[in-house]
């Protein structure tokens, strides 16, 4: 896991590279043909990347984008009209087949186009869709995704480019170098990981663009490291769950600067007084949170809030690897899953 880890800066730039020339290709396509909707499907860590998806989809393009739920099709067998929409799926395999179910149907439904994001380019969905964007991650072995997740997470990007989004590739650019800088911070996050060694839960805070990765945070906590991790929006969790929150209780939050950081930063003050254990995940833009007490992961570098998402999970992804070392355990393994998991 570890090592898939170290691995992204290339992966992301492989991806980028390789991807950018579809990325052309769609957005003369789309230019002519705008979609009504986009629907996204998408299981597990996938279906993590597609939160981000929403998010910067409708951020950027001003299209709504709805999460489908795959049982809609694969057990209640209801027909959907998709006329004037994208279907869009994700599956780091190809091979959930319940996404691919979803595929299919939208196919049937009517859809203007069905685009899959995978890492596998011969897998079925990438035969099944009308399109690919390629996370050119190569082999992952690990269970726990790390490396495809953030390239799906670039995919988003390049699609968003696609539909017309106002984005700087040079901005794109830059995400493989913010990912190497992120790597930087390994021996002391391992370090950190020590602190957390008997933690048995913990809730994980993100919102807005890194929504999905409190998400994503969360699940690699709960299947490399058996801790029960819950995963919230700053907004959702003070209304109830905070009621959880004693002295000492774990909680780790995403601090980007930007439209985000202020109801983030009124929640840390109510965790503050609570006593709550916090480690904030931030850069060198947010000077605000700089000056708080909190125990901190700072990324060594400034970064516009919407692109913080790939470099901000990195540490995250290195603590859960970590810690699972600390705690005797093999992240690569984890006790009753495998890598492909196919549902329906």
């Amino acid at each position: 896991m570890l090592e898939e880890v170290r691995q992204q800066p290339t992966a992301l730039e492989r991806t980028l590279r390789s991807e950018l020339k579809k990325a052309e290709k769609l957005r003369a396509y789309f230019a002519k043909n705008r979609p009504k909707l986009i629907m996204l499907a998408a299981r597990g860590t996938s279906d993590n990347a597609a939160q981000f998806g929403r998010y910067l989809l409708e951020i950027t393009t001003g299209i709504p984008v709805s999460l489908s739920a795959p049982s809609i099709a694969t057990l209640y067998k209801a027909k959907l009209d998709y006329s004037g929409a994208l279907c869009v799926a994700l599956s780091q395999s190809g091979e959930s087949t319940d996404t691919n179910v979803v595929l299919e149907a939208a196919s049937a439904g009517g859809a203007m186009m069905t685009i899959g994001i995978t890492n596998e380019a011969e897998s079925s969905m990438a035969k099944i869709a009308g399109d690919v964007f390629l996370v050119r991650a190569g082999k992952e072995k690990s269970v726990a995704a790390t490396k495809t997740y953030t390239g799906q997470l670039l995919c988003f990007y390049l699609l968003a480019y696609a539909l017309g989004a106002d984005l700087k590739l040079d901005d794109f650019r830059k995400i493989p170098e913010f990912a190497a800088k992120a790597l930087t911070l390994e021996a002391e996050i391992a370090q950190r990981a020590q602190r957390y060694r008997f933690m048995e839960h913990a809730v994980v805070v993100g919102r807005g663009l890194n929504y999905s990765n409190a998400f994503e945070f969360a699940l690699k906590m709960m299947e490399t490291c058996y801790v029960v991790a819950e995963r919230f929006s700053s907004a959702d969790f003070q209304h109830g769950p905070i009621a959880m929150v004693e002295q000492s209780f774990p909680m780790f939050l995403f601090a980007p600067t930007g439209v985000t950081w202020k109801g983030v930063s009124e929640m840390l003050a109510k965790l503050n007084t609570l006593q709550a254990e916090i480690l904030l995940i931030r850069d060198q833009s947010n000077k605000e949170a700089a000056k708080l007490k909190n125990h901190q992961i700072a990324l060594p570098m400034a970064i516009d809030e919407l692109y913080t998402p790939i470099p901000y999970i990195i540490p995250a992804q290195l603590f859960a690897g970590s810690l699972a070392a600390v705690k005797g355990l093999n992240p690569d393994q984890p006790r009753t899953i495998q890598k492909v998991t196919q549902t329906l």
